[in-house]
């Protein structure tokens, strides 16, 4: 199985969220739809970058990575 850590944000680009899934066009469906307690209040999410990861706990500390400041200054680099 594969694991993504996706990052996404509203289309006027005010608004950002890292997060992580098995099933990558659910998971933006639900975004989208309202579905995620996190990102509800803003509508039309589009996904800016996607990583893969067979192994889930890798794909979880990448996760909190990129959910620091560092790992923030990282993805507005790098992704």
């Amino acid at each position: 199985m594969w694991y993504y850590v996706y990052s996404i944000q509203t289309q006027d680009q005010q608004h950002y969220y890292v997060g992580i899934t098995n099933d990558l066009k659910r998971r933006i469906a639900e975004h989208n739809s309202g579905h995620s307690v996190h990102t509800n209040k803003y509508k039309d999410w589009e996904l800016v970058s996607f990583t893969g990861f067979r192994n889930k706990k890798r794909a979880e500390e990448f996760e909190q990575y990129l959910k620091t400041q560092s790992g923030r200054a990282f993805t507005k680099k790098h992704l």
